[in-house]
């Protein structure tokens, strides 16, 4: 990938995001009845809201294989729900591993939908106390500011506690499978954003799958998300 597409890329996600902007804003009441085709569910986050077990496992059979990722509430209430939500109704279900940096996470949860992502994007979460560090294998939320966690969630792959004082709160950890997360496709390396050729994140909300699939074909997915019944075993 060529460093003089990175501006091109620039033009063309300011102007994907203000038509999706325009978009959410005139879409009408909440819960107003229209005719035609219901929405998809994943545009409703409102509904998105059962209480999850204090604990639960998640089972992503992504591309490289199966990891399993055990979930207790006490380390973080609202995130424990929100992933509990999103990965029963299938929100995870084709979506990318879009930021894997060797040595220190692999990250995943922008749609390939872009209304999705549109919808998405105001449903934030408050911050939760870090109750846990982000040693190895342990999952947290992502964020720009604080506040906006939503559904981008990483791995930790190596002992990242200078993340804890930034507020981000770990919800979870892998129980199997810490190969596979090694084993993620992460040659695109990190975003322009960050001096990198990796996956713009703002052009991946406003594009989805049709600036993935173009740009990073060699990125691997979550085939299938689901709640497994019980804990560890």
């Amino acid at each position: 990938m060529k460093k003089s597409s990175v501006r091109p890329r620039f033009s063309r996600v300011l102007t994907s995001l203000a038509i999706l902007t325009i978009a959410v804003s005139c879409g009408g009441e909440a819960g107003e009845q229209t005719e035609g085709p219901q929405p998809n569910p994943l545009m409703q986050p409102e509904n998105f809201s059962a209480t999850a077990p204090d604990t639960y496992v998640a089972r992503l059979e992504t591309t490289k294989g199966v990891i399993r990722i055990q979930v207790t509430k006490e380390w973080a209430p609202l995130a424990a729900d929100r992933f509990f939500n999103l990965v029963s109704g299938g929100y995870y279900d084709g979506v990318t591993f879009h930021r894997v940096i060797d040595g220190f996470m692999a990250e995943f949860g922008i749609h390939g939908e872009p209304w999705v992502n549109a919808f998405w994007r105001q449903a934030t979460m408050d911050d939760e106390p870090v109750r846990k560090p982000n040693t190895r294998g342990r999952v947290s939320f992502s964020k720009n500011e604080p506040n906006t966690r939503t559904v981008q969630v990483f791995i930790n792959t190596d002992e990242n506690r200078s993340l804890d004082g930034q507020g981000f709160s770990p919800f979870g950890e892998v129980i199997e499978g810490m190969d596979v997360v090694g084993a993620l496709y992460s040659e695109y390396g990190e975003s322009p954003t960050r001096g990198g050729e990796g996956v713009y994140p703002a052009m991946a909300i406003a594009r989805g799958d049709d600036y993935l699939n173009e740009e990073f074909p060699l990125l691997d997915r979550i085939e299938r998300a689901m709640i497994e019944d019980g804990g560890e075993g």
